[in-house]
């Protein structure tokens, strides 16, 4: 490879970014994938993501063949499995990270041009064939949705591998109630690089070059360069232009893109990547949806394989057998934490069975119909709540989709958090948990409303997806009922004969009951939801949250749950 450290990208305000351009021996020209994000270029994977390292090799070994390791890096392609191939790879230190100055002002409009202006600037070079594509993972994917948006002339193509798009449902106020995640994330992930730690941040293994820059700047200097955004998302409880401007406008996006989900991706990204292949305006679009860890994927043979045919029929416009890709590419999740993978026409399942399982008093859950007798269950909200249960399913059955609860509960204050939790029973009872994104031990699927937000938008709600507004809160009157719809993120499981599926409905996050789990680079334990807990007490204070609910079981439309049960084809 030829290897440029530290290039220098000049914005339309004159900043300059710094770069790392891994090319090709030769001229060119060749296409372009570029990745643009804060965590540090200069950084090795092995050494800022240790545990996440190791657990990747230990499941995953083909992720670290072919290749010397020598240059990877935290959720970007390794150049050593691109270039031979004839790609050109750029790794840009966004704005007030790593080696790039300015102020650090993440999910910003002033971050998405200034990805519009690197992908003008790779496009124009001399050994670039005008074509670039965006790859990577997390924050790397995320901005690609905000970018596309926008159509710069050079970008022909997106690979958005686990990332979310809504700033405000998939991110910062799930259900309306706010994730600590950011918080955290950003103090272990982002603030550790940013540009200005000199001396105090880390080294480059390759290069010896300070990660973060050649100044040391003081702790109230570094403070005084980045926006204070947790501080944003706790004053702003409901969904403003602060959240709107770092939201695309799906629609918008014309190039050919390919959306990796992960079933395991509960309060970050699952979502965002469903989502924006349905609203994506792009003619030329595909879904892939995976398990297992949230990093891995992307760097196995399977993962290469895919994303490289992706590239080489639209950056290079070479005949890949792309053409032949199904539109929806599954892995259906089996109780045992296998997959199998099933091509699909469309998103939802074009088969699919939507069937209700209607809750009553005695905590069942049937697919027949509702409760003949009125009922109620009343459960505190910081305990573990209430689960309903269906009885043993008598045939292996298939739920592969999103799902919605509709509730009716009143609430002895003003208001009251809803947590909903999929959960899968095996045969003696026990809970049978997940390798999520993040977390070992995670249930089926989460949902999360704030009852106060249950306002709907209609133009925008689907029967299996409800579109919450967030724009006004309608408080609870005490005792007083009021009907909720409740969105669970979508799923994939294969329930064996004789397993049984169970919904909980509690007032604060679901732990599993087991040992926490913990990476290197979380700041809390997971105990079943990773990192996106919601325990912030500014925004949940006790005196409101801290209360009674009561589920309300009259009629029929009182409370079910709506699944998305999948026939067997054919043999």
């Amino acid at each position: 490879m030829q290897i440029e450290w530290d290039v220098a990208i000049t914005m339309d305000d004159g900043l300059v970014l710094r770069a790392d351009v891994f090319r090709p021996p030769g001229d060119g020209p060749w296409p372009v994938l570029m990745s643009y994000g804060p965590y540090g270029k200069g950084l090795a994977f092995q050494e800022g993501y240790s545990t996440a390292w190791e657990i990747m090799l230990r499941d995953h070994p083909d992720t670290a063949r072919n290749s010397s390791n020598h240059y990877q890096n935290w959720e970007v392609v390794d150049p050593e499995k691109w270039v031979p191939y004839g790609y050109v790879c750029i790794r840009v230190d966004s704005r007030g990270a790593g080696r790039s100055p300015g102020e650090l002002n993440l999910h910003s409009a002033r971050e998405t041009q200034d990805l519009i202006d690197c992908i003008q600037w790779a496009g124009t070079q001399r050994w670039s064939n005008g074509r670039v594509g965006l790859a990577g993972v997390s924050f790397y994917a995320s901005n690609q949705w905000r970018v596309a948006a926008r159509r710069p002339p050079h970008l022909a193509a997106i690979c958005v591998w686990e990332g979310y798009n809504d700033r405000y449902r998939e991110s910062a106020r799930h259900g309306g109630i706010l994730c600590t995640f950011t918080r955290n994330w950003q103090q272990m992930q982002v603030v550790s690089v940013q540009h200005g730690r000199g001396e105090r941040g880390p080294k480059s293994r390759v290069t010896g070059e300070l990660v973060c820059g050649p100044e040391t700047l003081s702790e109230e200097e570094l403070a005084a360069l980045r926006v204070d955004m947790w501080g944003e998302l706790q004053r702003r409880e409901l969904h403003d232009d602060y959240y709107q401007s770092r939201t695309p406008d799906l629609e918008e996006i014309q190039v050919p893109l390919l959306s990796a989900a992960n079933w395991g991706g509960q309060g970050l990204h699952t979502r965002g990547n469903i989502e924006g292949f349905l609203r994506a305006g792009s003619t030329e679009k595909w879904l892939e949806v995976h398990g297992g860890s949230h990093w891995a994927g992307f760097y196995t043979d399977y993962g290469v394989d895919l994303q490289r045919r992706f590239f080489d029929r639209f950056l290079k416009m070479d005949n890949t057998g792309w053409q032949h890709q199904p539109k929806v590419q599954l892995q259906i999740r089996h109780a045992d934490g296998s997959f199998t993978q099933r091509a699909e026409d469309a998103w939802p399942i074009d088969r699919t069975c939507w069937t209700r399982f209607y809750l009553d008093a005695t905590l069942g859950m049937h697919p027949t119909s509702g409760p003949t007798t009125g009922g109620r269950v009343t459960y505190e909200t910081m305990g573990h709540g209430v689960t309903f249960r269906t009885l043993p399913f008598e045939m292996e059955t298939e739920i592969t989709g999103n799902a919605v609860a509709r509730l009716k509960l009143s609430s002895a204050t003003c208001d009251a958090d809803l947590f909903l939790v999929l959960r899968l029973f095996d045969r003696m009872g026990q809970e049978v948990v997940f390798q999520g994104a993040l977390d070992p031990h995670t249930p089926l699927a989460q949902g999360w409303l704030r009852a106060s937000h249950r306002q709907t938008d209609p133009s925008r709600s689907l029967a299996w997806r409800p579109w919450h507004s967030h724009n006004s809160k309608e408080l609870l009157e005490p005792g007083v009922p009021v009907h909720v719809d409740v969105e669970i993120w979508p799923t994939s499981i294969v329930i064996p004969a004789g397993y049984s599926l169970g919904l909980t409905v509690r007032g604060k996050d679901y732990e599993y009951d087991g040992p926490a789990a913990s990476l290197s680079n979380m700041k809390n334990p997971m105990r079943g939801c990773g990192p996106f807990v919601h325990d912030d007490p500014q925004d949940r204070p006790a005196a409101i949250f801290d209360t009674s609910v009561t589920l309300h079981m009259d009629a029929e439309d009182d409370a079910y749950l709506l699944l998305p049960i999948i026939p067997k084809t054919a043999s």
